[in-house]
């Protein structure tokens, strides 16, 4: 067993490269740029939506009372004349850059502490490269990517949108398994 205390290199080593990566896959290359599409004519939307006042949050549309309202023909016409729409309401202000980079960076940090617990409590100081790299790729996998799928499951996100931020976590997986792989106690 390895305690997280002589990870510690690596689990920041780890968070670096994703951030770092993450950061010149979201501004150099073109990847994601059509992952979200705007709605025809946004002005008389957004001016229709707006007396509403929605509060920041999650909502979905129509949405049943009761699971038995499902079936109810009343719902279901409201159904068939749409919109049917999944949505997160943001605050009106501006984008904090540095609030998002912030939490990122934390998230990559929690992946890469749990990876390092995970291959800790498996993989002794002085273990073989290929089993750190393998054990910390697989769990930091899940952490960056597998979670994702099922908001194209459940909420009918684009599986496109998901495969490729699926990539993403795959390549930020292998940044971190090869971080904690080069730097795992001897």
């Amino acid at each position: 067993m390895t305690g997280l205390i002589a990870l510690w290199l690596p689990i920041l080593v780890s968070a670096v490269f994703v951030f770092i990566a993450s950061a010149l896959i979201h501004t150099v290359l073109p990847w994601h740029k059509g992952d979200y599409r705007s709605v025809a004519n946004e002005e008389q939307v957004s001016a229709a939506l707006r007396p509403f006042a929605i509060p920041p949050g999650d909502y979905i549309l129509p949405r049943p009372a009761s699971s038995a309202d499902l079936k109810s023909p009343e719902f279901l016409e409201r159904v068939r004349q749409g919109p049917n729409i999944v949505m997160t309401v943001l605050p009106n202000a501006q984008w904090s850059m540095g609030r998002n980079l912030g939490l990122w960076f934390l998230y990559c940090l929690i992946v890469s502490i749990l990876a390092a617990w995970l291959t800790g409590l498996a993989a002794p100081p002085g273990s073989d490269y290929h089993a750190v790299f393998h054990f910390v790729a697989i769990t930091a996998f899940i952490g960056y990517a597998v979670a994702l799928w099922q908001m194209s499951i459940w909420w009918r996100r684009s599986w496109m949108t998901t495969f490729k931020a699926t990539i993403d976590g795959i390549i930020y997986a292998l940044l971190t398994a090869g971080a904690f792989a080069w730097l795992w106690p001897r």
